[in-house]
């Protein structure tokens, strides 16, 4: 597990390759993918085995880890920072598939996995597996993954399960034109009758539990806090990087406040890696208040850097495409900054509907 000299390293690391990540941003912007040049420098930096069990080759990493780096990726570009979070959050996923499955997956170096975990398919059992049939929206970095641990229903009780797919079998749809991270290639994946063997396919309620017995400190914590923790690492990068590009146009008074609140995102985001960390490495209880909490911080992270963005004033078109990111953030279902707020309200007013 990477921490201490190991995670300031990868940090470095990752911010040694932010000028090739904003020498590139404009074109993924126009192109709505990735340029190969960002796509070479994040696996050389190690960020695509962030979460690669150490067993596997990769990193590892705590949360603190994955925050700081992908913080310093949206520093350079808002999509190659939200795609390298879900690539980290769906390598996760991957960790807790069979032996067998795992070494498939891992054998590639630098391998990108996608995922979208809302169970918007069918899967259907056959002989030595399952036949499945959906469609997922939104599945980040598709175009450039190679594999998807999308998630579906299993008939005929309709129990949600994870399902690790290859890229290559599914069809891919160019739907994502949006004004915001249009680099992130946020695309629908479809599956017609794919076949997915027996082995690469995971009962999703397991998954997103805590197994607090685990040898690897990072599968002791339940998907939801870390999974909110690692996105809320690319509004950070981006706050920052707003008063970087406004420096020169934008008001003493505007800088002023803008670093300011790009300092809260920060600090939001990082308590919450932090808190994730620490119960995991001792293995403690998740209790409903933890959770509510973690979600207030998602959501109080991702306000700041909006509201930073939104007093900086200037033409610089990098400024621009910043504003535009952060803006696509906060409409993210899991981001939302009300979203979050209405999680969280029951539970701090003494109630206890979070779950």
């Amino acid at each position: 597990m990477v921490h201490g000299s190991g995670r300031h390293e990868l940090v470095r690391r990752a911010a040694e390759i932010v000028p090739v990540l904003r020498a590139h941003a404009a074109w993924g912007e126009e192109n709505r993918r990735l340029h190969e040049s960002a796509l070479e420098a994040m696996a050389d930096a190690g960020v695509l085995r962030l979460r690669v069990p150490a067993e596997h080759g990769g990193h590892e990493a705590d949360l603190a880890t994955v925050v700081g780096v992908i913080a310093e990726l949206a520093r350079g570009d808002g999509s190659a920072a939200w795609t390298a979070a879900v690539w980290a959050i769906s390598t996760w996923v991957v960790g807790q598939f069979p032996a067998d499955v795992r070494r498939e997956v891992f054998a590639k170096p630098d391998v990108r996995v996608t995922g979208i975990l809302s169970p918007t398919a069918t899967a259907e059992p056959v002989g030595g597996g399952v036949l499945v049939n959906g469609r997922w929206a939104f599945t980040a970095g598709a175009p450039q993954s190679h594999w998807a641990t999308n998630a579906a229903v299993l008939l005929p009780d309709r129990a949600p399960v994870a399902l690790a797919i290859p890229l290559v079998d599914l069809e891919v749809v160019d739907d994502w034109h949006t004004t915001g991270l249009r680099a992130t290639g946020s695309v629908t994946t479809v599956a017609k009758d794919v076949f997915v063997p027996a082995e690469r396919v995971l009962r999703l309620a397991p998954v997103l539990r805590a197994h607090p017995d685990a040898a690897e400190p990072m599968f002791r914590a339940p998907f939801m806090p870390a999974a909110c923790a690692t996105v809320s690492a690319p509004a950070v990068g981006l706050a920052r990087a707003a008063v970087d590009a406004a420096r020169g146009s934008a008001s003493p008074s505007g800088l002023r406040e803008a670093t300011v609140l790009a300092e809260e995102a920060a600090f939001h985001a990082h308590r919450t890696a932090a808190v994730v960390d620490l119960k995991a490495a001792e293995g403690a209880e998740w209790t409903l208040d933890d959770r509510a909490a973690v979600r207030r911080d998602l959501g109080e992270a991702c306000l700041r850097a909006r509201d930073a963005v939104d007093v900086l004033r200037g033409d610089n078109p990098t400024l621009h495409r910043i504003q535009r990111d952060v803006h696509a953030l906060n409409l993210h279902a899991i981001l939302h900054p009300n979203a979050n707020l209405e999680r969280y309200g029951p539970v701090f007013l003494g109630g206890r509907q979070e779950r």
